[in-house]
């Protein structure tokens, strides 16, 4: 019984000498898990905007009630006929319902108010077509030629320029921007003595579209950012 006994401590007593020296290496191999890199993969592309929404507002001023209404018309057709004759379908343009104002009925207008009837009305192009659309816009002196008063920079009358195929573009973006991202986990890794192993979390930034520049805003700017932790090897 004595034997079997000082047989069994032996054994556990071995047991423990054999988990305590292997306890370090587990450790070890646990935190060598815990090497990890942050990096960023940035994307950036410039693209000509696919949609075009124009708007041409006018005005009329006129003492008269009938005559500022038949500014209005005039004025109208004028800039419809102008743009069909570039190439503008009837399928791109609207027109809104005119506005007619009677200055004397405003209580906040002052007695030096001008003409009492000021008529305001907008034709609006919506467009796929931004090349053509650009190419009539350079062209618009030849209504203001004829006398139509075309407020071109009043606000909220710009035109605006959109683009609307970010889903054709985003494979080839974020592949880019991961690649990029890669390529900065792999220069950390080689400054560091390590390589790069496998990807523990990825995460894709938000797409994000501006304009170029103020001048040029039909040319916009896409940007995308991704965020990715890689694992680091001996």
């Amino acid at each position: 019984m004595k034997s079997n006994n000082s047989l069994a401590g032996l054994f556990i007593m071995l047991g423990l000498v054999i988990s305590g020296a292997m306890f370090p290496m587990g450790i070890s191999k646990l935190r060598s898990f815990d090497r990890t890199v942050d990096v960023k993969g940035l994307c950036e592309k410039e693209v000509m905007a696919d949609k075009v929404i124009w708007p041409i507002s006018h005005k009329a001023v006129s003492n008269d009630l009938n005559s500022v209404s038949e500014i209005i018309d005039y004025n109208n057709q004028a800039i419809i006929q102008f743009l069909k004759k570039n190439g503008v379908t009837d399928e791109e343009i609207s027109l809104s319902i005119p506005k007619i104002i009677d200055r004397l009925a405003q209580d906040y207008v002052s007695d030096n108010r001008g003409f009492r009837y000021l008529g305001k009305s907008v034709v609006t192009v919506y467009s796929k077509d931004v090349e053509k659309i650009l190419k009539v816009m350079g062209k618009t002196d030849a209504l203001i030629k004829k006398g139509i008063n075309i407020n071109q920079e009043e606000w909220g009358q710009e035109p605006s320029f959109l683009y609307e195929s970010l889903n054709d573009i985003k494979p080839e973006m974020i592949a880019e921007a991961t690649a990029n991202a890669r390529a900065a986990a792999d220069k950390f890794a080689k400054d560091s003595g390590s390589k790069v192993g496998k990807i523990r979390t990825a995460m894709q930034g938000t797409f994000s579209i501006e304009d170029r520049d103020s001048c040029t805003p039909y040319m916009k700017k896409v940007r995308v950012v991704t965020y990715l932790t890689y694992y680091l090897d001996n």
